[in-house]
């Protein structure tokens, strides 16, 4: 089989390897469509903290299955693959927090992932696309994580809601945040994805992060502030200005990591009486609420799905995909 290979970083290749075995207890996968996500750009730039070379990438996947196994999935039946590899065991898995399992292996990223033509993973994480395009079905992983971190700031019916960072994880948390009914801000560096936001996601209103940012914020909120405050910027600069944006009670809704210490007034957080909450990966309630929403034509999967290309061309797409200029929201592998 064909599998896209990053050898290092700055150099990928296409190469032929042994298709992969069923082992007991697994599905395999005809992997048809890969979403190229910001963790794929950052392993392609040397910039991943927990990645060994040589690696296949590729975590947001969908495709038929191949050979099901004892598994009641017929071969041929769509499906998309649930990323997160958990022991299953773990005090974090027996508690259902199977998105924060602590021996946790992520496909394309601790374990060789889904750019290539076949794999073959355990059964749990192979889920039945129902009435979704494949295509599609490639972006259910990153619209999960977004769904999840609005589930973690219980965000309700006529919450205020600030989304800072309008990358692909905040573009889904300004979406999920409008299904649940909130009023939602978002707030960038880069007018182009606030246009996007507005005209395209929904959005209530827009700010661009500038320095007049705070005031402006407060004339949007007569003063009071945000009741959720998701930070989707992946850097220690924005999400301690995040901060200065909460509402008396708020919740602060971390959905990036940045490797190193982020500081806060205590004093002000305090006064506040808010909560700061850490958002990993997802869990199976968020990826059925994504399926949920695309099978309500609630998502605008079309708009989010900028660019395209074959597995084959992929050497030579990435490099260019990953330039801001290039203007990709979500770019998808055909495999």
């Amino acid at each position: 089989m064909k599998a896209l290979v990053c050898d290092e970083p700055g150099r990928l290749s296409l190469v032929d390897r042994q298709r992969p075995v069923r082992a007991e207890g697994e599905i395999l996968v005809r992997i048809r469509h890969v979403g190229i996500c910001g963790t794929d750009f950052h392993i392609f730039a040397g910039k991943h903290p927990f990645l060994d070379y040589p690696r296949v990438m590729g975590h947001e996947l969908s495709g038929t299955v191949e050979d099901g196994g004892d598994s009641p999935l017929a071969a041929g039946t769509p499906v998309y693959v649930v990323p997160y590899l958990a022991c299953g065991t773990c005090a974090a898995c027996r508690k259902g927090l199977t998105n924060a399992c602590m021996a946790i292996r992520v496909l394309g990223v601790h374990t060789d992932g889904g750019m290539a033509e076949y794999l073959s993973v355990p059964a749990t994480n192979v889920i039945p696309a129902a009435g979704i395009d494949l295509r599609d079905a490639a972006m259910i992983e990153f619209l999960a994580i977004g769904a999840h971190g609005i589930a973690r700031g219980q965000v309700s019916d006529g919450d205020r809601v600030l989304v800072t960072g309008s990358g692909p994880i905040g573009m889904s948390a300004a979406l999920f945040a409008k299904a649940r009914g909130a009023h939602v801000t978002v707030m960038d560096m880069r007018e182009d994805r606030l246009a996007f936001a507005r005209d395209t996601l929904g959005a209530d209103a827009v700010l661009l992060a500038g320095p007049d940012a705070e005031a402006q914020a407060a004339d949007l909120t007569g003063g009071n502030g945000f009741d959720v405050v998701v930070d989707a910027t992946g850097a220690a600069p924005p999400i301690e200005r995040g901060f200065g944006f909460l509402a008396h009670g708020a919740r602060y809704v971390l959905l990036s990591v940045v490797k190193g210490t982020i500081t806060f007034s205590d004093p002000e957080f305090h006064k506040r009486e808010a909560t700061l909450l850490a958002s990993r990966n997802a869990l199976p309630a968020d990826f059925a609420e994504v399926v949920r929403q695309m099978q309500a034509g609630r998502i605008p999967t079309t708009a989010l799905n900028t660019h395209r290309g074959a597995l084959a061309d992929a050497p030579a797409l990435l490099p260019d995909w990953s330039r801001p200029e290039a203007g990709v929201v979500k770019a998808i592998l055909d495999v």
